[in-house]
């Protein structure tokens, strides 16, 4: 058969490793459901449970650069069996938990590190060294999968938690995690990619080759890697409060929580196909100007959830923040993809992740205390929404290039200039 008419095999992986995200950012970002069961059975305040989130949140951040650390002398298939693992223990550890103590360790810290191993950023890396040309794209695909996993598990979690109870709905989907993961793993990750990758047969653009000779130090003494790590504290913050405390806030908002759950997976939802258009123009189009406008519209979505009163109105601001809310991440990774090369990708993403997940983990604390502290979910919110529109003027900041004095051999200068 032609070569020209069989799908590039990079595609593949992407499908892959985008399942694999569906699942494990599914159930980070899809918690929600989870709260009341989990409170009423183990006897725990709001407070307490968002503490044990957010040691989770901080917990799945440091098992961002955990995993670029080891990308680096294993392989991907090594990855997401041992995040598999972890999952697979923690979970059945966690449906046993009688206290608080237990929870914390076996939800809130190895179940947390486990699905760190097997997010968008532990598999960013391997799709980076696919695609070249379309790289932008193929990391846009596999956000949908973080998007997909908000819609699809957080009204499942919630059907399936008012079913068979909350403990046995873990048990499901650590089962869901062996099926999905074990093949993709052994039968599909390919570390081997061709010379050129997707540029076999096009004009290749200069502009993103990878860089040669440049190091983690250099890439944390620029300011575009710090606005991009401030872009990713934002988004972190406001994606985890939503996650953590969206459908109990829009329960307290006297919303049915049928409603409220399928109010927060609508932005999945609609996020999954605006992911496709976005992916289309992601390597078109200036990248910061994309970054700033999905900031810019997420910022004003969790200002208009917070204060939306009817149906009508919590479905049009859901469907409006939608449109934009896959674009963050895949965004970052591709300018840092762009500045800094894939064989830095794993380490640098991870720590920029990490501050994803500080601000998750603040998001998903202050989410909680300040409710009990001053009775409303409206000061939460706004913090979220200020901090998307100064990520999002940020965003515009990013310089057009970066160059670099690096010591070559012979002694000889030389600047590498790298462009967005």
């Amino acid at each position: 058969m032609d070569n020209n008419k069989r799908p590039y095999y990079g595609w593949y992986i992407v499908l892959s490793a985008t399942m694999i995200v569906l699942l494990s950012n599914g159930m980070r970002m899809g918690i929600g459901p989870f709260i009341e069961p989990v409170m009423d059975d183990l006897n725990l305040s709001r407070t307490e449970l968002s503490i044990i989130i957010a040691i989770g949140m901080i917990v799945y951040g440091i098992g961002m650069p955990i995993a670029g650390l080891l990308l680096k002398t294993f392989s991907t298939r090594f990855m997401i069996l041992t995040g598999l693992t972890i999952i697979c223990l923690s979970i059945v550890w966690t449906v046993n938990a009688k206290g608080l103590i237990s929870f914390l360790l076996s939800f809130g810290v190895f179940l947390s590190l486990g699905l760190s191993f097997l997010s968008n950023v532990a598999l960013s890396p391997i799709i980076s060294k696919w695609f070249v040309r379309q790289r932008g794209k193929a990391l846009f695909y596999l956000a949908t999968g973080g998007m997909a996993g908000i819609a699809v598990m957080t009204p499942l979690e919630t059907w399936l938690i008012q079913l068979v109870g909350w403990q046995d709905t873990l048990l499901q989907f650590a089962v869901l995690f062996i099926l999905i993961s074990v093949p993709s793993a052994i039968f599909i990750m390919k570390e081997n990619v061709p010379d050129g990758a997707d540029m076999i047969g096009n004009v290749g653009n200069p502009e993103k080759q990878e860089p040669p000779g440049i190091h983690v130090k250099d890439a944390i003494k620029t300011n575009a890697y710090w606005k991009i790590v401030l872009g990713l504290f934002a988004c972190g913050f406001g994606m985890n409060l939503l996650g953590s405390h969206g459908v109990p806030m829009l329960i307290d908002h006297q919303f049915e929580p049928m409603v409220a759950s399928f109010g927060v997976g609508l932005i999945g939802v609609v996020a999954m196909f605006s992911t496709f258009a976005l992916g289309h123009i992601a390597d078109r189009f200036p990248r910061k100007k994309l970054l700033f406008l999905v900031y810019l519209v997420r910022g004003l979505g969790f200002l208009g959830l917070v204060l939306a009163a009817t149906n009508w109105q919590l479905f049009m601001v859901a469907f409006s923040g939608g449109l934009v809310w896959a674009g963050s991440v895949a965004m970052s990774t591709a300018i840092l993809s762009d500045l800094f090369g894939t064989r830095l990708l794993g380490i640098l993403n991870g720590w920029a992740y990490f501050a994803h997940q500080i601000g998750a983990a603040l998001g998903s604390l202050l989410g909680g205390w300040l409710y009990e502290a001053l009775g409303t979910h409206f000061y939460s919110f706004s913090t979220a929404a200020a901090l998307a529109i100064i990520a999002s003027l940020t965003s515009l900041t990013l310089p057009s290039h970066l160059s670099f004095n690096k010591q070559m051999n012979l002694d000889e200068r030389h600047s590498i200039e790298i462009k967005i």
